[in-house]
């Protein structure tokens, strides 16, 4: 059998990990924090861990909205969804995620990049 990202990244446990870290260092930047000053933190990281693991082959079924439905009305820009795919990629990098694998997770992140932005900077 084949070992899937999900595998590679070290099973749920060490994505809710990355998560964890994703969401402190996405608080700490003043350019997208405010996206989050009214969520459930503990249930977005549930919800995002969830998702990733998901995407990257995990036995996780993502039950989460549609991205398009979940981020409709919050004018997310190109510049802010850049911002947090590079705490994404930083985040991952801390943990020592390889850079293939890391490349992987990115492009699968960019890959709902139509869905989530639709504000111009």
């Amino acid at each position: 059998m084949t070992e899937t990202l999900y595998d590679r990244l070290g099973g749920q446990d060490a994505i809710g990990a990355v998560v964890d870290e994703f969401y402190d260092r996405v608080l700490e930047d003043e350019r997208v924090a405010y996206y989050f000053e009214d969520v459930d933190m503990q249930k977005q990281r549930a919800h995002q861990t969830q998702f990733i693991s998901s995407v990257t082959g995990g036995p996780v079924e993502y039950t989460g909205a549609e991205m398009e439905a979940a981020h409709e009305g919050m004018g997310i820009t190109p510049s802010e969804f850049d911002a947090i795919a590079t705490h994404l990629d930083e985040t991952l990098a801390s943990f020592d995620v390889d850079d293939e694998d890391r490349r992987a997770v990115m492009e699968t992140i960019a890959s709902y990049r139509p869905e989530i932005v639709t504000a111009s900077d």
